[in-house]
């Protein structure tokens, strides 16, 4: 994953929902939870947070990758996000332009950030 990394969300609710589900494909769990931000990560270390701020404007467009162990998990990590109606901006494959192994899916949460989960020593048959 990352160390730490926050976005602020127009509905904590639905990022919840969002980020409870596709985090979880790829074995991250809530760490923290208050009322207006919540924590994921493992290990007891939260590394990314969802918050909510009351009277803020709309969010701006932000890119965010999580590791992911292989290429099957980031196929998991698309589907569940595809479940949940978001947006795909990239289906996964291989991205060699990028680097040999780079293996990638992108969507779009519910706030607009374009979010991906990578494997970086993904094979041809992946």
């Amino acid at each position: 994953m990352i160390d730490h990394f926050g976005i602020n969300c127009a509905d904590l609710e639905a990022a919840k929902a969002f980020y409870d589900k596709v985090l979880g494909t790829l074995g991250y769990t809530r760490q923290m939870d208050f009322d207006v931000a919540v924590g994921y990560g493992r290990d007891g270390h939260p590394e990314f947070w969802i918050s909510r701020f009351d009277d803020m404007g709309p969010n701006r467009e932000m890119h965010l990758a999580f590791s992911a162990p292989d290429a099957a998990h980031v196929r998991a990590f698309h589907d569940a996000a595809t479940q949940l109606g978001a947006e795909t901006l990239h289906a996964p494959r291989l991205w060699p332009e990028y680097h040999e192994g780079y293996y990638g899916a992108f969507v779009r949460d519910p706030d607009g950030n374009n979010v991906e989960a990578v494997c970086h020593d993904a094979g041809p048959d992946d």
